[in-house]
């Protein structure tokens, strides 16, 4: 009852017109007080038939100030030092005006009638500085302790960080109508902050606060809020890492490297830790204003624009105002949703600047292709379209190399053939030593593209090799969050397997970073960071969703995959890379072949892929990529018979 009163009634119960109106009354008691004061309590003594003008005088200076510093306007249940100090400002400047004005008048018309004895206004101005910060505090007090009192569930909460957005943080919490937090403590790593108060909330290092707050606790509801403003990955990765041991469950306030300029922060910013967070590298930064001058006005192609990579590559391409981006995908669902969604959130970029062009197209399908590059004539082709899914890929290398190579061919040639300036091709780490035929396949792409490089120099041919993308259509991530939802179990292929991961934004960042500064025939190969363990990533992902390994849910390992291997590389073993002026991506030294060559050997490839014998088909895959050993697949036997 107490709770639903004060969450529907608490903003209008002390409108900021009420405010007003109590601190005119506090004015005129304090004035009233210090003029008894002044006459030792002689109220007799005083002549009130005068002093109503002197208090009209001091009430209208107050009220002119009072609505000047809007001092008034704060929700008052949430007084803080900034209300205090507009308080103070307030009744000092209207003091200040009262004695001047007073002066004035009594030193230009020699009448002592309007002179204002400067002891009553002193004693008034700090009755009325104390009642009005105390009257604040005290409704702040009356409903905090309603809120505590009130039934329901609360939530304590530990603030790590104990600077300017720790404090907004904790303002915040206690701001939340919907939710009673009660916060216990900040903590923080600066050692002279330890056992300090901070807004009346004790400061801890981090293992005394874990020691008398988690240790030895029974109840489950408890967080962690981090709200450090600067902070490196490591130490933020190592801060969640202790408590999620702890099985506390951690939010983080999404605004941790942004600056804070209108010191408010929305419940909203204060969400639970996502496995991204977790990634120990430091945030991406590319050089906006290049690919800004190498897209502005341009037309570009997204294949595969429906897909996890296609679709951030085009979020970010309307950014640098390109004239048409044009949107190619065979899933017309994919498509009519990405349009409204560029169309909804980038309207400022649309319009004159930009045009969106949606294409419902095969890319395996040559007169569909050609009829699209012949009508828009694109300047830069971003190569996304792809089969991508390992062991579906091992059942079906018809289709894998129907797009994966021939669909890229197809959008190559023509690119050759238009006159594109730049084809960026998003490959795979599986290409490298590829144990599957979705990597195999990838890798007879880059091969090809590279010797169009070579042959024809009208357009550069760039290639962006990079490992698994959180959060990606198919992706462990998206998996792993259906199981917990489900009850699990979450199935991992093996203990021992890792990946390399990185976000869908910082892939297509790089990407577009790795499109600009590309003169042709490179494999950019980016930093992916430290590889990172399924099994580890599955045992965060249950505690990061508050649930207990073993009691709550469980992790079942089913066995490798059809063309997995336990662990994926950036680069060959006869392969070396070349720096760039971005420390995030190299260039990987390939061994090239010519075009006539790999021509030659596609030719043969679609000879046999007519005949649809898959066995047949990639027993030719290995002969043009001598690398490709299947791995944990039904294609090992063909590697046992080239051995013989």
């Amino acid at each position: 009852m107490i709770e639903r009163f004060l969450s529907s009634y608490s903003n209008r119960f002390v409108s900021r017109y009420l405010i007003l109106a109590i601190d005119g009354g506090i004015v005129v008691i304090s004035f009233v007080i210090a003029c008894i004061l002044r006459f030792n309590l002689k109220v007799s003594d005083v002549n009130w038939a005068l002093y109503k003008y002197y208090l009209l005088t001091l009430f209208i200076s107050r009220l002119l100030c009072f609505i000047y510093f809007r001092s008034y306007s704060g929700i008052v249940r949430h007084t803080s030092v900034e209300d205090t100090s507009l308080i103070f400002k307030a009744i000092t400047l209207s003091s200040f005006l009262t004695i001047v004005t007073s002066s004035l008048l009594t030193y230009t018309t020699d009448n002592y009638l309007f002179y204002i004895p400067i002891s009553i206004l002193i004693i008034e101005y700090f009755i009325s500085l104390f009642l009005m910060v105390a009257s604040r505090f005290l409704v702040k007090d009356i409903y905090k302790t309603l809120i505590a009192n009130a039934p329901g569930e609360k939530v304590d909460v530990l603030i790590y960080g104990a600077g300017a957005l720790g404090i907004l943080t904790k303002n915040t919490l206690l701001r939340n109508r919907y939710k009673k937090y009660n916060i216990i403590g900040f903590i923080d790593d600066n050692a002279s902050l330890n056992f300090k108060t901070v807004e009346g909330v004790q400061v801890y290092p981090e293992s005394e606060a874990i020691h008398r707050f988690i240790k030895d606790r029974t109840d489950t509801n408890l967080e962690v809020v981090l709200a450090i403003q600067h902070i490196k990955p490591h130490r933020k990765n190592e801060i969640i890492e202790n408590f999620l041991k702890q099985d506390v469950v951690v939010k983080v306030v999404s605004s941790v490297y942004e600056k804070i300029t209108d010191q408010q922060l929305k419940s909203s910013e204060i969400r639970p830790i996502r496995i991204e967070d977790l990634l120990e590298r430091e945030p991406i930064q590319i050089d906006n204003q290049n690919i800004s001058l190498l897209l502005a006005g341009k037309i570009a192609i997204v294949t595969g624009a429906a897909g996890s990579i296609g679709s951030e590559i085009a979020r970010q391409l309307v950014r640098f105002r390109p004239k048409t981006l044009l949107l190619l995908d065979q899933s017309e669902s994919g498509l009519y949703d990405l349009e409204n969604e560029l169309k909804q959130r980038f309207r400022q970029y649309l319009g004159e600047s930009t045009e969106i062009v949606v294409q419902v197209a095969d890319i395996t399908d040559e007169i569909r292709m050609r009829y699209i590059f012949e009508n828009y004539r694109p300047q830069f082709i971003f190569h996304a379209a792809a089969y991508k899914h390992v062991p579906l890929m091992e059942e079906h290398p018809y289709e894998a190399v129907k797009v994966n190579v021939f669909g890229s061919k197809i959008v190559a040639d023509l690119a050759v053939e238009m006159g594109v300036t730049k084809f960026v091709m998003i490959s795979t780490d599986k290409a490298v030593n590829p144990t599957n035929v979705m990597g195999a396949t990838k890798r007879l792409a880059e091969m090809y593209v590279q010797s169009l490089n070579n042959r024809f120099h009208s357009t550069r041919f760039i290639t962006t090799r990079f490992g698994n993308v959180l959060g990606s259509n198919g992706s462990v991530v998206p998996l792993f969050q259906k199981q917990i939802q489900a009850g699990g179990p979450l199935t991992v292929t093996h203990p021992d397997v890792i990946r390399y991961f990185m976000t869908i934004s910082e892939a297509c960042q790089l990407v577009l970073e790795a499109g600009s500064m590309g003169k042709g025939g490179e494999i950019f190969v980016f930093d992916m960071g430290e590889p990172v363990k399924i099994a580890d990533l599955a045992q965060k992902m249950i505690k990061l969703s508050g649930l207990r390994l073993g009691k709550d849910i469980e992790i079942q390992y089913t066995g490798l995959r059809p063309g997995e291997k336990l662990y994926e590389e950036l680069l060959s073993d006869k392969e070396h890379t070349l720096p760039t002026y971005h420390p995030k991506i190299q260039i990987a030294q390939v061994d090239t072949q010519a075009f006539l060559e790999i021509a030659n050997s596609l030719i043969e490839l679609k000879r046999i892929l007519k005949k649809g014998d898959k066995a047949l088909l990639v027993n030719n895959l290995k002969i043009i990529v001598p690398e490709f050993i299947s791995n944990n697949s039904i294609y090992e036997t063909l590697d046992d018979l080239e051995l013989k």
